[in-house]
């Protein structure tokens, strides 16, 4: 009996201190994220970490509606997640891998025969790793807010000539993720839009994930706040639906999260396909670009690391993922150009770091 009970305190002690040491990290966490929404005057943040695939800290800070003082709800608000948009195509284009409806070192031909032939042909793969020479914006392209499908968007940047031989160099193209969308729609033989919701977002349980469309009333939805002369105002509208694989998707911290861990645990995507997204690619010249497809791979303090960055307008966000740990951390603002790299060394010395 007295062995049963000491084997108990043991027991109560060690779950004890470990929930005091979660509490501590947390108290950690709420305190450096206060102070950093306050110094770069954030109108409104989520963050949701997740650890061995359990949810241990979400938190909603200041305003979604700085006027109507609307609060950051981590499971409902939804933020516009611009470039990490990438990453949710980069699996929808694993899962047609997976089903052999897509080769990545194929020919974009094969799958869009009528885009304007150029110089150099290029692969998927190519496209993916912004090593095909599609270009970039040009002039306030990023400012569009004309509504368009994802094949009419083409039209943008589809007569313009390859910026450099395919493989040359990394040169980023938010353009070319929008023709990968359209590779997707043809593949799969269904609307792009269906394919991602059908295929990712409800079997990776992510309610509050879609497309932002301009002619859509779309509840919880986050105002998008730009600084001006230090001043915080609204942002200009503007349409990223035709570009919603490179930028076009509104998303809430805790669903990133649920997305990010499927490149730990792999429930809908072979270990084969997520390898052929997390691989750093290389140049002709031998150089990798530390880029897989559709993610960054990087390393802090030896622990693995997948990550991509989003800005638009209204939007600074993160997504990063720690696979050897098993720890998944998003962020999500509502106001552009949130340099966001120390405030993440900050909270990897918190949640990942040991």
């Amino acid at each position: 009996m007295k062995k049963a009970l000491l084997f108990f305190a043991l027991i109560m002690c060690f779950h004890k201190s470990y929930c005091q040491v979660d509490k501590d990290k947390v108290h950690k966490a709420n305190t450096v994220a206060k102070k950093y929404l306050l110094q770069n005057k954030i109108p409104g943040m989520s963050i949701s970490v997740s650890k061995k695939g359990k949810l241990i800290w979400s938190k909603g800070f200041g305003y979604s509606d700085l006027k109507n003082r609307t609060k950051v709800v981590p499971s409902k608000t939804k933020f516009r997640i611009a470039s990490i948009s990438k990453t949710l195509t980069a699996l929808a284009l694993a899962k047609l891998v997976d089903v052999k409806k897509i080769e990545l070192d194929s020919s974009l031909y094969k799958y869009v025969p009528d885009f304007p032939k150029k110089e150099y042909d290029f692969t998927i793969r190519q496209l993916g790793g912004h090593l095909a020479g599609i270009r970039h914006y040009r002039g306030k392209e990023f400012l569009i807010n004309k509504k368009m499908s994802i094949v009419e968007g083409l039209d943008v940047f589809k007569n313009s000539d390859l910026l450099l031989k395919p493989q040359t160099k990394f040169i980023y193209s938010t353009y070319g993720w929008n023709l990968l969308s359209v590779v997707i729609q043809n593949a799969a033989k269904q609307n792009y839009f269906e394919y991602m919701n059908e295929q990712v977002f409800y079997p990776l349980k992510m309610k509050n994930t879609e497309v932002e469309k301009i002619d859509k009333t779309i509840l919880n939805k986050t105002k998008f706040y730009i600084k001006r002369n230090g001043k915080i105002k609204e942002g200009p509208s503007v349409n990223n639906e035709f570009k919603a694989a490179g930028g076009g998707f509104l998303s809430t911290s805790e669903d990133l999260v649920c997305f990010g861990n499927e490149f730990i645990y792999k429930k809908i995507i072979s270990k084969a396909s997520i390898k052929e997204l997390v691989t750093p690619q290389i140049t002709l010249s031998k150089r990798t670009t530390n880029y897989g497809i559709g993610i960054a791979i990087s390393k802090i303090n030896n622990t693995l690391k997948y990550s991509h960055s989003g800005g638009g307008v209204g939007a600074s966000s993160y997504l990063l993922i720690y696979p050897e740990k098993e720890v998944v951390i998003s962020i999500l603002t509502n106001l552009s150009g949130v340099g966001l790299k120390n405030f993440i060394k900050d909270l990897e010395a918190i949640f990942v770091i040991d």
